[in-house]
């Protein structure tokens, strides 16, 4: 089957090769997620599923599988080959649910202290 077109051409075949499901209708519309979800924020699954759950859609399901190990919200993107934001909706639902945890990255001024500072001066001075 031929699935190139011209710029305006409509082709029936076209539509009918693969099924396509719009982001959008997986997340019934909604743009914004339940909580605030970085590209680094680590997920992982705390309750598992058992498929029979009211409001969780497939790729709920996927992401809680997939969340078996902690991964972030890019590597689940990437793993399901959708959009991050999409991944973030759906996260959220899961969130607020309690079927996964999530842990936000610290920012880099709460991980090192002043005491690694002291240390990284005194052995560049030592140098």
């Amino acid at each position: 089957m031929n699935m190139e077109r011209s710029p305006g051409e409509f082709n029936e075949e076209w539509l009918l090769d693969e099924p396509t499901v719009r982001p959008y209708v997986m997340t019934r519309g909604r743009t914004d997620a339940r909580g605030k979800f970085d590209l680094v924020t680590i997920a992982v699954t705390i309750r598992s599923t058992t498929g029979a759950e009211v409001g969780l859609d497939p790729e709920h399901l996927v992401i809680a599988r997939l969340c078996r190990r902690p991964l972030s919200v890019a590597e689940i993107a990437a793993h399901m080959d959708l959009p991050a934001g999409i991944v973030r909706v759906l996260l959220g639902d899961l969130l607020e649910k309690g079927f996964v945890a999530v842990q936000q990255p610290q920012p880099e001024m709460d991980v090192l202290d002043e005491r690694t500072y002291r240390a990284v001066l005194d052995g560049l001075r030592a140098l």
